[in-house]
Formats: structure tokens, C-alpha cells, sequence
């Protein structure tokens, strides 16, 4: 089974039934990826668009990573959220959280197609859920206070969503110990792999990685 092959069944997966606002996954994959984002599932605007991270939350990850958008769309980057799909709004307006089947059907298949990531960002609760499992603590805030366990192979994040302010107001560690770490991280991994990132063309503009 080659990332190709993959690719090609998850743009054939049966469950466009249970999408309110269509079937259009949202990934960014390449087999040379050193860097793995595990996200949670696509917003509105990810949707709208075609391009993961594509919003305030986006900005505020590559701040955090200190990455600029050429290379956070490059192909040092891959981007596997739990739900490849926007799973739609609740009730009160807030996303829906991502739908399990996804993973289960897909995500080990397609992270075995990468097999060159040094580092992967487990973004929000059901990411490190997934891939803690029982090295998980008891809730989000333990998880990421406790990230010094999971390294170098992981590194648990709160999610970049400006809605998320609260939770880093009353977290102060986790910018004065874990972007320090997380900034040195992703510069030790571009700069061992940096002739894997795509040259500008001569636009100005980055070259745009296959999306699903």
C-alpha cells in the first residue's frame, strides 16, 4: 500500500451521507513530512477553502511554531486531523467534535505512509487521546503539563483557537516552557531537512501541495 493508494480510498470513503456541509477532507501529506500536526477535525474555513489552518487558530499555531507560511505548507509538514472532514456546527454554534469513525478507518493506514516523522504535535484532547492512550493524564490541562514524558517523539499543545484565551491566561507555563522548546524543535527539524523544502516559484508564491 503506497500514500497514493491511500489517499485515493479516503477520496472514496462512503460517509458523505453524515456531512451537513459536504464531503471535502482536509489534509496536507507528503512522504518526506518530518513534522506531524494531529489536529482535530477541519473548521468552517478550512472547509470553505481547501487549506488546513487556514484561520486566526492557524496564524496562532504558526506563531507558536515560529513558522512562517511557506514552510508550514511545505512538504516538511504534515497535517492529519482526527476528522478529515468539518463535522458541522451544535446546537450553540460551536464545532462539532470530530467523528471517531475517521480515525478508526484511516489514521493508522496513512501515518504508516509517513515514515520520516521526527515529531508529531498532538493539537487539543483528541489527539492526545488517540495517540497517548493510556499515557494520557485525566484531562487536557495535566496532558500538557506533563508534555516533558512525551518527548521528543510528541508534544501535547492546548489548541491555538482564540477561544482558548482563558485557558492560557490562567496557564502562563505553557508559553514560558513549552513554545521555547517547540520553536527550537521545529528549527532543528527544518534545518536537518532543509533541502526537502520547495523552492519558491518565480509568482512569489509557494507551490501548492496535492489536497484531497
Amino acid at each position: 500500500m503506497s500514500l497514493k493508494n491511500v489517499l485515493a480510498e479516503i477520496q472514496n470513503c462512503k460517509c458523505k451521507h453524515e456531512l451537513p456541509h459536504g464531503f471535502r477532507p482536509i489534509l496536507q501529506v507528503s512522504t518526506s513530512a518530518r513534522l506531524c500536526i494531529a489536529s482535530q477535525a477541519p473548521g468552517i474555513r478550512a472547509h470553505e477553502t481547501g487549506i488546513p489552518f487556514n484561520d486566526r487558530s492557524g496564524d496562532r499555531l504558526r506563531e507558536w511554531m515560529g513558522m512562517d507560511r511557506k514552510t508550514f505548507y511545505g512538504r516538511n509538514v504534515a497535517i492529519v486531523p482526527m476528522d478529515f472532514c468539518f463535522p458541522g456546527h451544535l446546537p450553540n454554534g460551536a464545532d462539532k467534535p470530530p467523528r471517531s469513525k475517521c480515525a478508526l478507518a484511516w489514521r493508522d493506514r496513512l501515518l504508516a505512509e509517513l515514515p520520516h516523522i521526527e515529531l508529531t504535535l498532538l493539537v487539543g484532547s483528541y489527539a492526545q487521546a488517540w495517540h497517548l492512550g493510556d499515557n494520557a493524564k485525566s484531562n487536557l490541562t495535566e496532558t500538557v503539563r506533563a508534555w516533558r514524558e512525551y518527548t521528543p517523539r510528541y508534544l501535547p499543545l492546548a489548541h491555538p483557537s482564540w477561544h482558548n484565551n482563558a485557558w492560557l491566561a490562567a496557564n502562563p507555563w505553557f508559553e514560558r516552557e513549552i513554545l521555547p522548546y517547540l520553536k527550537r524543535r521545529v528549527r532543528e527539524i527544518c534545518h536537518s531537512s532543509i533541502i526537502l523544502i520547495p523552492q519558491t516559484r518565480s509568482s512569489g508564491r509557494p507551490p501548492r501541495l496535492p489536497r484531497l
